[in-house]
């Protein structure tokens, strides 16, 4: 019996200095019995997984962590900002406890959900002495930008140094090489941010910031080309602006470090850059670091870093559409006074200044022709053909073409492409859009197919469906994506709810997508998502075509232009002609061909269209 109550001790010599330190090892039923605040007993963490945040998530991303190591969690604090493939979503514990290591760090992309992401221990337990939980093992990518600041003290997490390494001594352990590369306190270093959730890598367009300047919660700090748009960078932590990484024009992978930030009052000249800028790096391999101020040759594969362009001389910021604007009105942006955050003019400001200075459009110079040139008196030869290889000039790819290339091949290679296609008369829609010409209310025939769709989705709920994972997926609200063409490629803007829309609320809103699309100006909810597309090329003389579907969704409606035809009483009727591609896995022939009978018979009796909205509120109550 006394030796049924002894606990088994087992002692581990541990040289340091000549000293010998015992290791007491406590079976596991009575380690939550002691009290200890040192490595002398180890904490078993508890798992934090990568969390399935949308019913279609598979993978995230986490944008930021909004602990650090060793910060307390009250039930239901936040603990990290997470991309997941909707939006980004914030991630909340409902038990207390301390965060006691970050296992992937920020800007890591692709993390499949359940994977371990952090640890977490009890709070009265030393969160420094932290260990992995029984068959666990995680081996996330190196990063380069991550915030969390780095733990000071070892910790059984760190693995054995690999053979190139010097040996660690008893007071301090190498970090893990799995581990996200940390920079010195009150330093942040900033990675390339995933603006949408098909980008995976973005061109830093401008610098509104310049090394050196002083950051506030929520200034622009970069406008980045993404696979969509230009969008702005905004931080939300103040400090200094230390470092730029990336020039301007530069392309750059998400993750990928851009630039680094320093606390008020630090010596932003002194920080201290990775030498891989890259957002992974080999298993086993952790990065150097090396102080800005000493002089050494840069890194292979990392950018020669760049001053920001300076701003204007009023010390404003603008994006590439004011800048148009400028140089089309001959205006200088110190003339205007900017409206928007701090030292920001926007493109209102510079339409009102205009309008209200009644200034007109400058012509455009041309280089004069040098004076010492002068003109050949021989008549030009004509093109004889020489027999040889023609010229040709390589045009690179943008990167909203890019994404729009791959995204298009995945869609015709993954999905069984079924089309169907109906004559439309339109006759009555044009009478009506005249009656409401003459009142001074413009309509498009693309505003009468949006309000039709989206009633004939409601009859038809099996064509507003998305395929992910085999699984179709029936949307409770009716959000169409409209494609819009820009000089970079397609986008598709989304008129949200346009079964609950009038055809006036409708067309208005389309408006005002196009040309914030066309001017680069759409926020990423503005184009992300959507139940089904419509591609309509009518308004440039196209009668027939057929359009390929918008991942993931299952159907995309190709309308074409109205022609003259005579009907079996020889008169004159105006058809349109319109295509279903669908998703032959999720949508039969057969549902299809009724949605398109759906859609032909309201649009050939549009007064319902125009009368109320009655189907709208069965469809709100429903």
């Amino acid at each position: 019996m006394a030796q049924m109550m002894i606990p088994r001790i087992g002692l581990l010599s541990i040289k340091n200095n000549s000293r010998v330190v015992p290791r007491i090892f406590v079976p596991l039923k009575y380690q939550r019995l002691c009290f200890h605040t040192s490595w002398v007993f180890d904490v078993q963490g508890k798992s934090i997984l990568m969390p399935s945040l949308s019913p279609t998530m598979e993978k995230g991303t986490i944008v930021k962590w909004i602990k650090k190591e060793g910060d307390k969690i009250e039930a239901g604090d936040a603990v990290a900002d997470i991309q997941t493939d909707k939006a980004v979503v914030t991630l909340e514990l409902e038990d207390e406890s301390i965060l006691a290591k970050i296992i992937v760090g920020e800007g890591i992309q692709d993390i499949k959900v359940g994977t371990l992401i952090a640890l977490t221990v009890d709070v009265d337990e030393d969160w420094k002495s932290v260990e992995m939980p029984d068959n666990v093992s995680v081996t996330p990518p190196v990063t380069a930008s991550s915030t969390s600041p780095p733990s000071s003290s070892a910790s059984p997490l760190s693995s054995t140094p690999p053979p190139s390494s010097p040996p660690a001594s008893s007071s301090s352990s190498p970090s893990p090489p799995s581990m996200p590369v940390q920079g010195p306190p009150g330093q942040t270093n900033i990675g390339m941010p995933a603006l949408s959730p098909t980008m995976t890598s973005g061109t830093i367009v401008k610098w509104l910031k310049k090394e050196g300047e002083k950051i506030e919660p929520g200034d622009a700090v970069a406008e980045i080309q993404t696979d969509k748009a230009v969008m702005t960078f905004e931080i939300e932590d103040e400090g200094i602006f230390a470092k730029i990484l990336i020039p301007e024009g530069s392309q750059a992978e998400v993750g990928e470090l851009i630039a680094i930030t320093v606390e008020k009052g630090m010596d932003w000249k002194n920080v201290v850059v990775p030498t891989t800028t890259k957002p992974t790096a080999p298993s086993g391999v952790t990065p150097e670091v090396v102080p800005v101020g000493v002089p050494t040759a840069p890194p292979v594969g990392v950018p020669a870093p760049s001053v920001a362009t300076p701003s204007a001389p009023s010390g404003q910021v603008y994006g590439l559409a004011v800048r148009r604007l400028l140089e089309e009105y001959g205006l200088k942006s110190e003339e205007i006074k900017g409206t928007g955050r701090p030292n920001r003019l926007l493109k209102s400001d510079v339409l009102t200044y205009i309008q209200t200075k009644n200034i007109k459009k400058v012509a455009p110079k041309t280089a004069p022709p040098p004076k010492d040139q002068k003109q050949p008196d021989i008549p030009l030869k004509k093109h004889v053909p020489s027999g040889g290889p023609s010229t040709y000039q390589d045009i690179p790819v943008s990167n909203i073409r890019s994404i729009i290339a791959k995204r298009l091949g995945e869609s015709k290679i993954t999905i069984p492409h079924s089309y169907a296609t109906i004559d439309i008369k339109i006759d009555k829609i044009n009478e009506i859009r005249k009656e409401l010409k003459a009142d001074g209310i413009n309509i498009s025939i693309n505003d009468f197919i949006t309000k039709a769709t989206a009633h004939a989705l409601v009859e038809c709920p099996f064509i507003n469906t998305l395929y992910k994972n085999d699984q179709i997926i029936q949307m409770p609200r009716v959000d169409i994506s409209i494609a819009v063409a820009i000089e970079s490629g397609l986008i598709t803007p989304i008129v949200f709810d346009a079964t609950a829309k009038s055809i006036l609320d409708i067309s208005k809103n389309i408006k005002e997508l196009a040309e914030k699309a066309k001017t680069g100006q759409l926020k990423p909810e503005e184009f992300q998502g959507g139940t089904f597309t419509i591609s309509n090329l009518g308004m440039f003389g196209i009668k027939h075509f057929r359009a390929i579907i918008n991942l993931p969704q299952t159907a995309i409606l190709a309308v074409g232009s109205g022609r003259e035809e005579l009907n079996a009483a020889l008169q004159k009727v105006t058809k349109m002609s319109t295509s279903l591609s669908y998703d032959r896995r999720a949508i039969d022939e057969d549902q299809a061909a009724d949605f398109l009978a759906v859609l032909k018979a309201m649009l050939e009796d549009p007064s319902f269209l125009i009368a109320g909205r009655l189907r709208a509120l069965r469809y709100a109550q429903d």
